[in-house]
């Protein structure tokens, strides 16, 4: 016995005749208009936020070599690998600046959007797909990491069509390349963040409603998921030598933590609200849809809460942002079940636009992409471009952060040659994301330098006094302070060498 009708079978229109005679209803029309708005939400505006630091991490490692890319990996960041990759191919094409370098989340946010009109339809009917496609797009949380040059829309694209994957081979569970195709979505899934790959809980559920004692269920469903949790063992393995040194900083949650996700994930308390609302109202509906969905949204966040507060924690709200599509999906089904018109429908959409724009907004500023504020890196390679005179060297404090001088030198014109002074070997040198600096300053200073540019993070009075002490007593010496200047979150100062 089928619990989930297949599309052909779709009668959830029944309470909206009136749908049949318009074309913004039709096959193509249920994925394209969702698909459509979520790119040109996502995309305006998509150059302006200064680059955060974890998208000048991703400009760094992508410009390197794809030999480089591997023994990188090999180090640090092996469970982004792919996405490395695929950002390395992407730049080729279309250059470095924050818009290229952010498309490939923004077309990916699309595609997930489509997905989820498409889930919807399956599960709930035409009319809960499309308004489940619009509300993935109307999320600021969707649109905020459709302009973010990280993995993320990548992985909300791979989950939803994995999920899309698995109703279609449940249709025909004899098939076995629906099994295959749905294997190599667990493939993407892994191969685009590991955690993600708990989705899998959802996925079971859905097999237990439908397949109950269905051997071809069961088969095809176990041998997609050993295939695909086997194609990426080789990442899981890296990943996980390499789990404490890359997220040690990640606290472990507490109860407060399991509420507060929600607001993080939706970038909107208002919206969250809404979506929860609205998710409320799918219980009315068909109940093994509404289990997989729920299951879907809900249990990786529990799990992944629960292990947190093992050796290491892994509760923070990016590794969890795959849930929004089950999420909209619900939503999606509560507000078409509680729209008695096309008309109450559009409204109920546009009153969530409305609430959320402000949360929209704010994604766009310069900082957008900091919760407080931020390092405006921008402002400070201006600095330094406005008043540089060739020979110029330059000092980040390293110990604060790697990103200082990412920041700086993505903005910075790129025929601006600025020797970094403490720098003994690059990350590029190394395959790894952080530098080596010069064991003894002093000597790491030339005589012909007279100009040296300082930045540091924080608003220091005496910028030195951002610098580690060797550091600060090797300047000391020879320098002095001539001029600073206070960006967001950083100090630039100037020091010419003394007599």
């Amino acid at each position: 016995m089928k619990l989930l009708a297949p599309p052909a079978q779709d009668t959830s229109d029944v309470p909206y005749p009136e749908a049949e005679h318009h074309r913004w209803v039709t096959p193509a029309g249920l994925w394209l208009w969702p698909s459509m708005i979520t790119l040109i939400v996502g995309t305006y505006r998509i150059g302006r936020p200064l680059m955060g630091r974890d998208e000048l991490t991703s400009w760094d490692v992508s410009g390197r070599s794809v030999g480089q890319v591997l023994a990188t990996v090999q180090h640090v960041d092996a469970v982004l690998g792919t996405y490395y990759l695929i950002l390395h191919g992407w730049r080729t094409l279309f250059g470095d600046s924050a818009t290229a370098l952010r498309m490939p989340s923004a077309l990916a946010m699309a595609g997930a959007a489509a997905c989820v009109a498409l889930i919807g339809r399956r599960l709930f009917g035409r009319r809960a797909g499309l308004a489940g496609g619009l509300l993935f797009a109307l999320i600021p949380g969707v649109s905020r990491f459709a302009h973010e040059a990280r993995p993320y829309g990548l992985v909300m694209l791979a989950v939803a069509l994995a999920a899309l994957l698995l109703l279609r081979a449940l249709d025909r569970p004899g098939s076995p390349w629906r099994w295959a195709a749905y294997a190599l979505g667990l493939v993407a899934v892994g191969l685009s963040h590991l955690i993600a790959l708990t989705c899998l809980v959802g996925h079971l559920a859905l097999v237990v409603m439908r397949a109950r004692r269905e051997r071809r269920v069961w088969l095809g469903f176990c041998l997609a998921v050993l295939v695909g949790v086997a194609c990426v063992g080789p990442v899981v393995l890296l990943g996980r030598r390499q789990t404490v040194r890359q997220i040690w900083w990640i606290a472990k949650p507490d109860a407060w933590g399991l509420l507060d996700i929600w607001s993080q994930l939706f970038y909107s308390g208002l919206g969250a609200g809404m979506v929860v609302l609205l998710a409320l109202v799918a219980y009315r509906e068909r109940r093994d849809a509404v289990v997989f969905c729920t299951v879907s949204a809900v249990a990786p966040v529990l799990l992944i809460w629960a292990f947190s507060h093992g050796h290491i924690s892994y509760f923070y709200f990016r590794y969890m942002l795959f849930t929004l599509p089950a999420c909209a999906v619900l939503a999606g089904a509560g507000l078409a079940a509680a729209a008695r018109s096309r008309r109450v429908l559009v409204s109920a959409l546009a009153v969530l636009a409305v609430v959320t724009a402000p949360d929209q907004q704010s994604l766009r500023e310069p900082l957008g992409h900091y919760w407080a504020g931020g390092p405006d890196f921008a402002a400070a390679a201006r600095t330094i471009g406005k008043y540089y005179v060739p020979g110029d060297a330059i000092v980040y404090n390293r110990t604060q952060e790697e990103a200082l001088s990412l920041g700086v030198a993505y903005y910075l014109p790129r025929n601006l040659r600025l020797r970094d002074v403490f720098l003994a070997e690059s990350p590029v040198q190394r395959d790894d994301l952080a530098a080596v600096q010069c064991p003894e300053p002093a000597a790491c200073l030339r005589r012909d330098e007279q100009r040296i540019w300082l930045v540091v993070s924080g608003d220091e009075t005496d910028p030195l006094n951002g610098l580690p002490a060797d550091q600060a007593t090797a300047l000391r010496t020879h320098y002095r302070a001539y001029g600073a200047e206070r960006p967001s979150g950083l100090t630039v100062a100037l020091l010419v060498r003394t007599a």
